[in-house]
């Protein structure tokens, strides 16, 4: 099946509901992600109107991206947000220059693997929107246990840079950082 990606809309609220619930059921969502499903299933809708709204297409804070399928079903996404120098960032850290942050990674496993190519499709379409906004930089944080989108990552073209952050309310575990700059060489 082949999937178009694109940004979301501010009125498809209901559909990021159900692809945010859907990625925190996976079985790897407690080292992909800082909320639990039982948190974001006891938001209102207006919080997830507010969410669709704030990451939609003509915004420049953040862009959520999306693979919809023939079917019209959500195959996956990513989410951009737009750090800019100074801020903090979701790890409490004051961001040193202005850069995207990759955030939310999620593709239903039926659309996962080489095969497919959903993942390298949201990943290229979030790194292009973050070069057309004028950024330089992009990064993202996986856990230090999560091999497995580590993998992916560095296939992508994103290195290590050597900071780690603590998982919030998990003492001890890390998430590492990785980056890819602009023209750099990509992989996927």
């Amino acid at each position: 099946m082949s999937h178009v990606i694109r940004s979301i809309c501010s009125d498809e609220w209901a559909k990021v509901k159900e692809l945010r619930l859907a990625a925190l059921r996976d079985p790897v969502a407690h080292l992909a992600f800082l909320e639990t499903y039982e948190d974001a299933a006891a938001r209102p809708d207006a919080f997830w109107r507010e969410r669709a709204a704030g990451a939609a297409v003509g915004t420049t804070e953040r862009q959520q991206f999306v693979a919809v399928g023939e079917d019209g079903e959500w195959g996956g996404s990513v989410t951009v947000l737009v750090e800019e120098a100074g801020s903090q960032d979701p790890f409490g850290t004051v961001v040193e220059r202005s850069q995207g942050h990759l955030v939310g990674v999620f593709v239903r496993p039926e659309h996962r693997g080489s095969g497919v190519g959903v993942t390298g499709a949201l990943f290229d379409a979030a790194v292009e929107w973050c070069w057309g906004i004028g950024l330089d930089r992009v990064r993202l944080f996986v856990h230090e246990k999560n091999g497995r989108a580590e993998a992916f990552y560095r296939k992508a073209g994103f290195v290590p840079t050597g900071e780690t952050a603590e998982v919030p309310g998990a003492p001890g575990e890390r998430e590492l950082e990785f980056v890819i700059t602009r023209g750099s060489s990509r992989g996927v």
